[in-house]
């Protein structure tokens, strides 16, 4: 009788130890949402501070789960800080950091883009049984050496589904909003205009008086000069919003250009559609919003409804959509089961002003700067990971993290070791949200403009003080704006920075606004912080191995059925499933 129940309590024992390991490997492979909006400001959501935009389900997000108060972008510009969220390094150990101007990528057949040699979140997940499913934008490029190899294409870093924009959302994909190209039309096109007008009216008056005798043929040439640059001109404003604004669902261009129509709409009913389709399985699904980059759009329940315009219409229109996700989880039963993380690319961008002065920009809250700067205001973030029973709610964390950050803490969620032959640069979040720990994984962070090294931060071990220091800093334009509207977003090359030597030094702890730099007079330990983020930043670069963005029309992919350089898709097209 007493080896009968003894091997009943043994087998109840091996039970219960079974059904432990079985509900530990279930917790430790989470279902994984990632929501990142773009060009969202840290100012602009409810939970963190903003008090007229209506943002009820990302603060629902952000009470059910861990709100950080100094997350960080990798950098200030979409195509970099993507790339550095995708695979967890600095973009410029990816080649996706520019040496020149333009920092993004505004041509889709450009040959630049994320190296098929680089290691995504979406491919450790996938080769652990993962379902993986990027929705909305990418903007890290597409072909290499035709139109058809998508040798940089979401399909090819991890991603089993894709539908969204292979690009951005520019100004020019939308009619009447005006172009990104207007300081390169200025340059490029009017004043060469006005130079060749001027020097036909010139000779046509010195002609005249008997002064100096031109040639027929001189004034000829100088009309057709004329005419030919303003015909190129005008093909440019003609065929760039079919060649660059449209939407894939693969590999494939479904519509061609792209209909702001319910856009929103159409995304999120592919984004649900997948959960759906997948809540038996482990699933990755990012959700890349196009709101609220510019040019601005929303569908009909939300225009003119918000207290700020189109762009307070379209961060509302964007909310919904996180709510239309949350819910899902929780009607299918599987909120318990899934991390969900909120942030977006970089800040707001403050020079968005039209001509009438109405701002099409974000809040950066108290932070200064914006978009394309490594002031706080271009690199704070919102950051907000929820996990029911797994990350406490309500819980507020001020340290440094950043979205390289989601790499190794997806990876390690997912069972995936990390890759052995690249240094990784994000910390695995997990110890800091549960509690674990009390420091960031980070004591120092590298912040880049473009591919030049602008700041360094030190949080020191044992000490609550967050030292930043810059070698140089943006020239804002005009003098006292809190950007540079001259050029519409900062640069980082000489003659649109000054240089710092010594270099500019804060202490976020005690001045998150950045507006009192210390001195040796102000911080006796002042050459001390510079000597060691120098040396910080030494082997930082010893651990350092562009992009091509410029246009190439043998790589420019178009619908199936369009000839030439027409590439039309009829805008009224819907898929099955893509809404209406």
């Amino acid at each position: 009788m007493k080896t009968d129940v003894r091997g009943k309590m043994r087998a109840l024992l091996l039970l219960l130890v079974f059904l432990g390991a079985t509900q530990s490997h279930t917790a430790s492979r989470p279902n994984i949402v990632l929501l990142m909006a773009d060009d969202l400001g840290i100012g602009d959501p409810g939970c963190y501070g903003n008090k007229t935009l209506r943002t009820p389900n990302i603060d629902r997000l952000a009470s059910g789960g861990a709100k950080l108060t100094q997350h960080l972008a990798a950098s200030p510009l979409c195509t970099p800080s993507r790339a550095s969220f995708l695979t967890g390094r600095y973009s410029v150990r990816s080649g996706m950091a520019s040496w020149n101007r333009m920092g993004v990528y505004v041509f889709a057949a450009s040959s630049g883009g994320l190296p098929p040699s680089e290691v995504t979140f979406a491919k450790l997940v996938k080769s652990q049984g993962y379902s993986t499913a990027l929705i909305g934008k990418w903007h890290l490029g597409m072909n290499c050496h035709n139109r058809t190899d998508f040798c940089h294409h979401p399909l090819r870093h991890g991603f089993d589904e894709f539908f969204g924009v292979p690009l951005s959302n520019l100004r020019d994909c939308k009619p009447g909003e005006g172009t990104v190209f207007a300081s390169a039309t200025r340059w490029l096109v009017w004043v060469p205009l006005q130079v060749l007008g001027l020097a036909v009216l010139t000779l046509g008056a010195l002609r005249c008086l008997g002064l100096l005798r031109v040639p027929l043929a001189v004034f000829l040439g100088l009309l057709l000069l004329m005419a030919l640059l303003l015909l190129l001109f005008l093909c440019f404003l003609h065929f760039f919003p079919p060649l660059n604004c449209f939407l894939m669902r693969g590999y494939a261009v479904t519509q061609q250009p792209l209909s702001f129509d319910n856009l929103t709409q159409r995304l999120t009913v592919e984004a649900t559609g997948f959960i759906r389709r997948h809540a038996d399985t482990p699933f990755l699904l990012f959700l890349s919003f196009i709101h609220v980059h510019t040019a601005h759009f929303s569908s009909k329940e939300f225009a003119r409804k918000s207290r700020h315009g189109p762009y307070g219409d379209g961060v509302e229109e964007m909310d919904w959509s996180v709510g239309q996700v949350l819910d899902v989880l929780e009607e299918l039963g599987l909120a318990d089961k899934t991390l969900v993380y909120f942030t977006s690319d970089h800040g707001a961008h403050v020079e968005e002003v039209t001509a009438k002065g109405q701002k099409h920009g974000g809040s950066n809250g108290i932070y200064k700067g914006g978009k394309a700067n490594n002031w706080e205001g271009g690199i704070r973030v919102p950051g907000i990971l929820r996990w029911p029973g797994v990350i406490e709610a309500g819980v507020e964390i001020d340290e440094p993290t950043s979205n390289m950050d989601i790499f190794p803490t997806v990876a390690k969620l997912a069972g995936s070791p990390l890759p052995k032959d690249r240094i990784i640069d994000g910390q695995d979040l997990m110890p800091l949200l549960q509690g674990k720990s009390r420091r960031s994984g980070h004591e120092f962070l590298f912040h880049y403009c473009n591919a030049y090294l602008n700041a360094v931060r030190w949080h020191p071990p044992n000490s609550s003080s967050v030292w930043k220091a810059f070698y140089f800093t943006p020239k804002f334009h005009p003098q006292g704006a809190n950007g540079c509207f001259d050029t519409h977003v900062c640069l980082c090359l000489d003659g649109h920075v000054t240089r710092h030597r010594p270099p500019l030094l804060f202490d976020l702890s005690t001045d998150p606004g950045e507006t009192r730099p210390l001195t040796p007079e102000t911080e006796p330990r002042f050459q001390d912080i510079l000597r060691v983020l120098q040396e910080a930043a030494d082997r930082h670069a010893q651990t350092l191995s562009p992009g091509n963005t410029l246009w190439k029309p043998w790589l420019q992919v178009c619908c199936a059925s369009a000839a030439g350089l027409s590439c039309q898709c009829d805008p009224q097209t819907r898929e099955p499933g893509a809404g209406n």
